[in-house]
């Protein structure tokens, strides 16, 4: 995350991350030139992969595929977005709560301690911090029924 403040912080407005073991997610809005966008992004993953070659001490592609990115047209749509990236963790077995896993900004968010997120929009988009607890608890009740963790 500090590779991502240092590249993206003043050219989107982020509103959710999870990282995980083989994959992440982010979701963010583009302010400004999107070219400029994407080569801060190249940046990012470029330093990163820089710098795990050389803790592991391995060469070569880190990453597999390149990112993908999808346009938003809609708030509903960036609402089940954020839900989907806060609760990946549970469809993919790492926890039988989103809320337990560490590395997603949902907790960020919920207490108000990021300095990446803009937790104000992230809020609004739900009406308020209830609600967007609420939403997320029944998104990962239907994923536990759905998932059962073992």
């Amino acid at each position: 995350m500090s590779l991502f403040s240092k590249y993206l912080n003043n050219h989107v407005s982020l509103f959710a991350y999870c990282l995980m073991r083989n994959h992440y997610h982010f979701v963010f809005r583009v302010n400004g030139d999107g070219k400029f966008v994407t080569q801060q992004l190249s940046n990012l993953f470029n330093a990163y992969a820089k710098a795990f070659n050389k803790q592991q001490n391995r060469t070569g592609s880190l990453f597999e595929k390149h990112f993908k990115r999808i346009r938003l047209h809609s708030d509903d749509y960036l609402k089940n977005l954020i839900l989907y990236v806060h609760t990946n963790p549970v469809k993919h077995r790492l926890v039988s709560d989103f809320r337990d896993y560490r590395f997603s900004s949902y907790s960020e968010i919920v207490y108000d301690n990021s300095v990446l997120i803009d937790i104000n929009e992230v809020i609004g988009l739900f009406d308020d911090i209830e609600n967007f607890k609420y939403s997320h608890q029944y998104k990962n009740d239907i994923l536990s029924m759905k998932y059962t963790f073992e």
